[in-house]
């Protein structure tokens, strides 16, 4: 499905955009469905999702999201008094982290056979998804994701997670679309996030410093369109503070013929077995 020269584009610098990959009526139905969840969720006990610190903002709800769905809150979501600030389906950051698997609209938006060829055009002989997040980057409040590679989270030997993330939304600068820095894939993987039991910690393994702005390049996209990067790339985006949400459905895939560590926060069992996307 990717010509040549996408293919050296992501080689090269380590993503790829596909322009109008999914159609507006898919993007209907799964917004929908996400505002659907939304609606149904229970905010009693929910958490917070936050990248920064996130040695100590990880809790037991988010340990126990792995391998259900889980709404969590934007940080700055409540006010002084503890309440929400806006309507609930404004102070939502994202649901995660097994719609792929457990909801139908997820599964069926996921199970789409080109993505099949396009992660055997990336290099993922056997892709296996681990992963969705339904992101909402809500207007105002959406939360800053700082400089990270997925690969922390997904550790494979060798280094195999992709990502795909699908635009839902128009992603631009003022609605704080992602940010990488082209090539950087090449280097080394700065930290793992490792999970024993319900205990977690982040390793450092490199004193390489992130990219600043003199590297990165914003990747503003078309609702419609698939953002490719490798597991390596350094990327991330900054706080919404326009008055436009920047909605995102994204998936963690790694390749089955790599050796997938047990201490990544995410396992899997017989019982519940990881698929790829069909």
């Amino acid at each position: 499905m990717l010509t040549d020269a996408q293919k050296q584009h992501y080689q090269r610098d380590g993503y790829i955009v596909l322009p109008d990959f999914k159609s507006a009526a898919d993007i209907v139905t799964l917004r929908a469905r996400a505002g659907q969840i939304v609606n149904e969720f229970d905010p009693k006990g929910a958490g917070i999702f936050s990248t920064v610190e996130q040695e100590k903002t990880t809790d037991d709800y988010f340990l126990r999201s792995d391998n259900t769905v889980r709404c969590f809150f934007e940080e700055e979501a409540f006010g002084p008094d503890g309440g929400l600030k806006q309507d609930k389906s404004l102070s939502i950051n994202k649901i995660g982290h097994a719609m792929h698997d457990l909801d139908p609209v997820f599964r069926a938006f996921t199970a789409d056979p080109r993505l099949v060829t396009v992660a055997r055009d990336l290099g993922l002989a056997d892709a296996k998804v681990w992963q969705s997040m339904y992101i909402f980057k809500q207007p105002g409040i959406g939360g800053e994701v700082r400089w990270h590679q997925d690969a922390t989270y997904f550790d494979t030997d060798p280094v195999s997670v992709t990502t795909f993330w699908f635009a839902l939304e128009d992603a631009t600068l003022e609605n704080g679309c992602m940010w990488a820095e082209p090539g950087g894939h090449r280097g080394p993987m700065r930290e793992r996030f490792l999970r024993t039991g319900d205990h977690v910690r982040m390793e450092k393994l490199s004193d390489m410093p992130w990219p600043d702005d003199s590297t990165a390049v914003p990747l503003e996209c078309k609702a419609g369109s698939l953002v490719c990067f490798h597991g390596l790339l350094p990327h991330y985006s900054a706080p919404n503070r326009s008055a436009f949400s920047r909605h995102a459905y994204t998936l963690h895939v790694t390749d089955g013929a790599t050796d997938y560590s047990p201490l990544n926060w995410i396992q899997r069992d017989a019982s519940f077995p990881v698929r790829g996307f069909l």
